[in-house]
């Protein structure tokens, strides 16, 4: 399992200031998570909509960066364009499992069918011991999800660490109340250094958002690029660097990402340190 966090992380939130802006002739990258980081949690991750003016403001935020945004979750590709209207833009899905460049071409890791109904049998008699643990199927991997009976997840993961015997090749990768059976090989931190090899993500200075023990990798791989690894919630240790109080805080300071690049602003100004949201 590639779980654990680095003897350097953080130690505590209030040494992480917030993240500061852009000034206008910045060449920055935006890579961004999805649930906890852009969008706040449900009990069933289908449930879950993006805001209008979430929508607009990346978008915006996509034209003025010159495509040099993506999108790198733990969901599938095809959610993440149902969810953002996002097909034409570089994203990574299931953990960099699924990448779509730029460009338009894409990898994807494919799994034999046979490997993948054996995953699929394992993960669901695990389940199925444990009331209100759900189920999410994708393909390539499975989640499974303690949203709605957060009390099961130690005893949860404890079985499902016992059953990675009977599965070769995997790896269980825990996250914010939720457990997840995918393919050894890739992790985020891996995707977002793949991206930054290629138009128009080559010869920017990566900036991360994310919440949660998947996106460690990433900030990882950020930080040895002179990046901006930025923390979303309070979870500790992190590698991060910088941090912002929630997915409220995270869109209000894209807003003024996108002002700053638009029209302006010294790189070393702030969020208003007095309000979590980051609103005048």
């Amino acid at each position: 399992m590639s779980t654990a966090i680095p003897a350097n992380a953080s130690a505590t939130s209030a040494t992480l200031p917030p993240p500061p802006l852009p000034d206008v002739s910045a060449r920055w990258a935006i890579f961004l998570d999805v649930d906890g980081t852009l969008l706040d949690f449900a009990d069933d991750p289908l449930d879950v909509q993006p805001g209008a003016s979430l929508l607009t403001l990346l978008h915006a935020l996509y034209r003025v960066l010159d495509g040099a945004l993506a999108l790198v979750s733990g969901r599938e590709l095809a959610d993440l364009d149902r969810l953002f209207a996002a097909s034409h833009w570089a994203a990574a899905g299931l953990h960099g499992l699924q990448l779509r460049h730029a460009d338009g071409s894409c990898r994807d890791f494919a799994v034999a069918p046979a490997q993948h109904a054996h995953l699929h049998a394992v993960a669901r008699t695990l389940a199925a011991r444990f009331d209100g643990v759900q189920v999410e199927d994708k393909h390539a991997a499975v989640a499974l999800h303690c949203r709605r009976a957060p009390a099961q997840l130690p005893a949860l993961q404890q079985a499902a660490t016992a059953v990675m015997a009977q599965l070769p090749g995997y790896e269980l990768q825990p996250g914010n109340l939720v457990l997840e059976f995918k393919p050894t090989g890739m992790d985020k931190g891996r995707a977002v250094m793949e991206l930054l090899q290629h138009a128009p993500f080559a010869d920017r200075r990566p900036v991360y958002l994310g919440d949660d023990l998947t996106d460690e990798h990433a900030f990882a791989s950020v930080n040895s690029r002179r990046g901006l690894s930025v923390r979303v919630g309070m979870r500790e240790p992190s590698l991060a660097e910088f941090t912002l109080p929630g997915p409220a805080a995270a869109e209000a300071w894209l807003i003024r990402v996108l002002d700053a690049l638009t029209h302006g602003a010294p790189t070393h100004a702030r969020l208003p340190q007095g309000d979590p949201t980051g609103q005048p």
